[in-house]
């Protein structure tokens, strides 16, 4: 196991090294997820190349500013709470290392090779192989140590999004196809040369609404991870929101009543961890608070409280009762400052504006047995814009990349072309071994770094 003295010069190497691992992170997730937003304008020459990554990046930076934090949080709540908020920081960097390394090697791994892959997948099998390996580490069973509610709400949203993806765009349009006679948006780009106005500003729209949909949503993962990673390794400066002090007067009173729910429900083997921050978080003194210790239990009374609410035995009323203390208790501990939100659009932006050709190359000319037309695009990421808008606004993240990709399949099965059999196939493989991967992979590293 690795220890350091909070701000010693390995704390200050580490968090050098894990803040670029994150930065790093967040550029090559540019390579696949926002590439999609640029794909079709890029594609059919209705904007130059550097204009729609600029015009991209910005509508993304105002997507994290309009996104909130619901989303960053649900991610990282995968982890367990020893490791997610260690007040020590002795789990950080074995589980900031696992993360990013797992995630950025598969990654690279389907970019090199043009594949859309879901960047989303990658972080989230790492976390759950973290959770996997964590258990591993503490010898405790894997169904009291991974939070498998959240995974499969996680999962569930992942699986089904492509779906409604795939039928949403083939059914816009094929009603396109039936309303709107235009015949310049049913056919491939033509050279260089740029469709007519009407279409340009139907796919520069679409362009803008995926942008931003895709801040509200990706980006928040971004602010979760780089979150993750400042608090992780300097826990007493980031442990607790700057405007915390009204909420920690709260926090005592609300221990009192999540007490005997915790006592009495919370039957997933970590009831000891949860009752002995209870006990130390009712006599919390607003003027002597340690901000670690603090966030651990804090994070500890949270994951007491989640087993609480899905205990069938539970009665409604002690659910509805737990969860609002969830809510009270969670200002404390989640937030964003303005420079994590930022940090997190530009690193996308960059990573777009440098490794957006292979992507646009598949969407426009391999997913389908003919190239992509500008109202199969538009149809695709009107689609994509409102599912993964809707995803950022519940709290759920979702894999821009599937979603747009499935989009398309859908309207090159609504025109009638069909889908290019060996591009299904490696998207599929990728779809279907990236979760397998990066758990195994995650799980074995966070395990032999902390031993």
């Amino acid at each position: 196991m690795l220890h350091f003295a909070p701000y010693s010069t390995f704390s200050i190497i580490a968090l050098t090294v894990c803040f670029c691992l994150v930065c790093v992170f967040e550029f090559v997730n540019g390579f696949h997820d926002t590439a999609n937003a640029v794909a079709t304008v890029i594609y059919t020459h209705s904007l130059k190349p550097q204009v729609a990554v600029m015009w991209s990046g910005m509508m993304n930076f105002i997507g994290v500013l309009a996104g909130g934090i619901s989303v960053a949080y649900g991610l990282v709540e995968l982890l367990p709470a020893d490791v997610l908020s260690p007040p020590n920081g002795d789990p950080a960097v074995p589980m900031l290392i696992s993360l990013f390394g797992t995630a950025l090697a598969w990654n690279l791994f389907t970019w090199w090779f043009g594949i859309p892959n879901s960047s989303s997948h990658c972080v989230i099998g790492a976390l759950i192989g973290i959770a996997i390996g964590d258990a591993w580490l503490h010898t405790r069973s894997l169904g009291n140590s991974v939070d498998w509610t959240q995974v499969w709400k996680v999962l569930t949203t992942l699986a089904i999004s492509p779906i409604l993806g795939l039928v949403g765009a083939g059914v816009l349009y094929t009603l396109m196809k039936l309303f709107v006679k235009n015949p310049e948006l049913y056919q491939p780009p033509q050279g260089e040369k740029p469709p007519h106005a009407f279409v340009r500003g139907l796919l520069i729209l679409t362009c803008t609404g995926v942008s931003f949909s895709h801040g509200s949503n990706d980006g928040q993962k971004g602010i979760g991870l780089i979150m993750l990673t400042i608090i992780g390794i300097l826990p007493a400066t980031f442990a607790l929101s700057p405007n915390a002090a009204p909420h920690i007067a709260q926090v005592a009173p609300q221990a009192v009543i999540a007490a005997p729910l915790i006592e009495k429900y919370d039957h997933d083997g970590l009831r000891e961890e949860a009752v002995a921050s209870v006990a130390r978080l009712q006599n919390t003194d607003p003027a002597k608070v340690v901000p670690s210790q603090l966030r651990a239990d804090i994070y500890e009374v949270i994951a007491g409280l989640k087993a609480v609410s899905v205990n069938p035995q539970t009665p409604a009323e002690d659910k509805k009762t737990a969860k609002s203390i969830s809510n009270t208790l969670r200002p404390t501990v989640e937030y964003a400052p303005w420079w994590v939100r930022l940090l997190s659009a530009l690193c996308l932006g960059v990573g777009t504006m440098i490794g957006y050709k292979r992507i646009v190359h598949t969407l426009g000319e391999k997913i389908g047995n003919t190239h992509l037309t500008p109202a199969q695009g538009a149809s695709a990421e009107l689609v994509g814009a409102g599912l993964i808008a809707t995803a950022g606004y519940t709290g759920l993240p979702v894999s821009t990349t599937h979603i747009i990709t499935a989009g398309i399949a859908g309207t090159m099965v609504g025109s009638g072309s069909g889908i290019n059999p060996a591009m299904l196939t490696k998207i599929g493989l990728a779809w279907l071994f990236t979760l397998p991967v990066t758990i195994t992979l995650g799980a074995v590293l966070f395990y032999v770094m902390s031993m």
